[in-house]
């Protein structure tokens, strides 16, 4: 079972990052792929809320949402690879294990770049949180994840994000059986911080729904300016605090929301402004593991 400590942000020590950085900044591309259908009668919740509301059953094809996700799939997910090779920087990637299978060239992308790829779930529509009282089934799904991984890749994925971070009480200690260095399901924080488990440690490494693209522009509304503006004030502030202890920030994003044309430039101004600020450091998650590691008992003991 997963445990860890209550320790407010002043009851802290110190945490800083490589070269004096002030806040480690994180991009992530969610590589997701859903199946069209699913042989049950009930909704089908697809890894996320649907652009149009009225659910289908789900062995009944919801062509509207499909294709609306599939989108990013197709078109979104080229124009953001573009925008970050111009500007020079490392998305971290997450992707379901039959992304490998089924839309290769996302996946393909991201490696011949040499970023970052995180393991994130089995299928994009199966969620762990099905399984919560099964923990046998959600172990398969994890290992069948990682088999999938180092299958295309040659090696075992370091990192874990759940589908719609839908994890359970048992998902930290079956990764940690498995050997993962972190866990990004947990949304609590804006330093990482270290999770029990029966199998040991594992750094829990936070992931983002408030700094996200699909809540700001798919649940909010907000315009291409307004998200442009959200992340450069939550940069900033993280930035500045981080001079006293080391921030985080996790930047969420799926192609068929950020990927579109009249979205991209609230990243690419986002970036331009981020690169002109000192102490930001554009790092891995496991380089932000590989640096956090030597100070977690001092800095939460």
């Amino acid at each position: 079972m997963m445990d860890y400590d209550y320790i407010p942000l002043p009851n802290r020590g110190p945490l800083s990052w490589p070269d004096g950085k002030t806040v480690a900044l994180v991009f992530t591309f969610n590589l997701e792929t859903w199946d069209l259908t699913k042989d049950h009668d009930k909704p089908y919740y697809a890894g996320g809320p649907a652009v149009l509301p009225d659910s289908l059953p789900a062995n009944v094809p919801d062509f509207p949402n499909y294709t609306w996700r599939e989108y990013g799939q197709r078109v979104g997910i080229w124009r953001l690879y573009d925008l970050f090779d111009e500007m020079g920087v490392a998305a971290s990637c997450t992707t379901n294990a039959v992304t490998f299978e089924r839309r290769s060239a996302m996946v393909d992308a991201c490696l011949e770049r040499g970023w970052e790829l995180l393991a994130h779930n089995y299928e994009q529509g199966e969620l762990l949180t099905n399984f919560a009282h099964d923990p046998a089934k959600e172990r398969d799904i994890i290992l069948r994840s990682i088999e999938i991984y180092e299958k295309h890749t040659g090696r075992r994925p370091k990192g874990w994000l759940s589908s719609s971070l839908r994890g359970t009480l048992n998902t930290a200690g079956i990764l940690a059986d498995q050997g993962f260095e972190f866990y990004c399901d947990l949304m609590n924080d804006d330093q990482p911080y270290m999770l029990r488990t029966e199998n040991g440690e594992i750094v829990a490494l936070p992931y983002s729904n408030e700094i996200n693209d699909f809540t700001l522009l798919t649940r909010r509304g907000h315009t291409t300016s307004e998200m442009r503006d959200i992340l450069i004030e939550e940069l900033e502030v993280l930035h500045e605090e981080g001079k006293q202890s080391a921030r985080i920030m996790n930047v969420g994003l799926h192609p068929h929301v950020s990927g579109r044309a009249y979205r991209i430039r609230a990243i690419r101004e986002f970036i331009e402004h981020a690169k002109k600020l000192p102490g930001v450091w554009f790092p891995t998650r496991s380089e932000i593991v590989e640096a956090y590691k030597p100070q977690a008992k001092a800095h939460i003991g």
